[in-house]
């Protein structure tokens, strides 16, 4: 069987990735999510003239150097009060509270005689040391947003500034795209959960621990995490159960060619195709669609297996949330050591780096079995198939693992 190229596999994976329904999910849920309509401002932003700071609401003639003032009336956080004063009086105002009609200006505390001390009753009166500007310290009305006008954007990855926005415009819900539910199969009869200690010929289970986090980490919700022996008939009952509720499978195992690489017996023909990529590690990949769920099988070996979910799971799962933005960020480093790679495939290696050099992770090269250095690891370096040896000083692009 020839090789196809990452970038032929990618395509057919993306094809099949379809946008996710939208569904309208409270604030608090929305973290990480797409948003899905435009939203616009309940009202303005600020709802009404608000003072800036901690002090004194005064008619800025009034306010010169040296002058007294006398307090005729407070201002709190969260008053309707509109307190009404004449010339050479003021009224004492906390930050956020709304602006007297009779003020113009605010006097902060650290600007009057008395300083930043501040008692449960206002003050009789204050002697004024610098003289505010006018409009000094006040936060008008719409000056942040007028009513009506765009806050958040449609296609928006929602963090915390944005649902922040969106609270501020006066919305407590939001239309997204759904996260996509996903399954995690990992196959093998040498398997052990991690904690247990290992016969001959077996090995602690840590591609379900890896998919797991990996694929809550692309935004995914992972609704079910399961190890299956390499057996046919418990393969499929697996299957059938978890794309009964799934918009994606992820199996790990048994995608090769081997006597007992149950996956490839059990889904192999029309709805999952199996091909040998052009990378290193990961080069047994197998992807289709069955019933309306995504299928990918990727090797076992756990190096392997995370290059194949930044390859190609992670990005599909991104382009099914409605992200924009499906990949990881890619940098340049210059190469601080020489290392091999492998003829006619793209060599995805766990890589250290800084703000100028990049090396491997360890020196075992990019063997597919060496999950070890996946812990020190801070991306991975992609090194076309034609470049058929990294001399120090190369360049060399490494997708950014943040």
């Amino acid at each position: 069987m020839s090789l196809i190229s990452i970038d032929d596999h990618r395509e057919r994976i993306l094809a099949a990735a379809r946008v996710l329904p939208v569904e309208t999910v409270p604030l608090a849920d929305a973290l990480g999510l797409v948003l899905a309509d435009d939203i616009t401002t309940r009202w303005p932003v600020p709802l009404f003239d608000n003072s800036a700071m901690d002090g004194y609401a005064v008619r800025a003639a009034d306010a010169t150097p040296g002058a007294r003032l006398r307090i005729v009336g407070d201002a709190p956080a969260g008053s309707s009060d509109d307190p009404s004063f004449g010339p050479g009086e003021a009224v004492r105002i906390m930050t956020g509270a709304p602006v007297p009609t009779d003020a113009d200006a605010i006097v902060p505390l650290e600007h009057t005689d008395l300083g930043t001390a501040i008692s449960e009753t206002p003050p009789a009166e204050i002697t004024v040391t610098e003289q505010p500007r006018p409009a000094a310290h006040i936060r008008r009305m719409g000056e942040d947003a007028e009513a009506g006008s765009l806050s958040v954007a449609a296609g928006t990855e929602l963090g915390p500034w944005q649902l922040s926005s969106i609270a501020s415009a006066g919305h407590d819900t939001v239309t997204v795209h759904r996260r996509p539910r996903v399954a995690v199969i990992s196959t093998g009869s040498e398997l052990v959960v991690p904690g247990a200690t290992p016969a001959r010929g077996q090995i602690p289970e840590s591609n379900s621990v890896l998919l797991r986090a990996a694929l809550t980490s692309a935004g995914a919700d992972v609704t079910r995490v399961v190890t299956v022996p390499d057996d046919a008939e418990a393969l499929r009952a697996e299957v059938a159960a978890a794309s009964a509720e799934s918009d994606a499978i992820v199996l790990s195992g048994g995608a090769s060619v081997g006597a007992f690489d149950v996956v490839k017996a059990v889904l192999g023909g029309a709805s999952v195709q199996f091909d040998r990529v052009a990378m290193q590690p990961g080069k047994p990949q197998g992807f289709g669609v069955l019933d309306g769920t995504l299928m990918f099988c990727l090797p076992g070996n756990p190096v392997s297996v995370a290059a194949s979910v930044e390859m190609f799971v992670r990005p599909a799962l991104r382009a099914m949330a409605g992200h924009a933005d499906i990949d990881r960020p890619r940098v340049v480093r210059t190469a601080a050591a020489s290392w091999r790679t492998p003829p006619g495939r793209t060599q995805i290696l766990p890589v250290i780096f800084n703000d100028q050099i990049v090396q491997p992770a360890t020196a075992g090269g990019s063997g597919s079995h060496l999950v070890t250095s996946l812990a020190d690891a801070e991306g991975f370096a992609i090194v076309p198939a034609e470049v058929d040896h990294v001399a120090e000083g190369d360049p060399v692009t490494v997708m950014v693992m943040s």
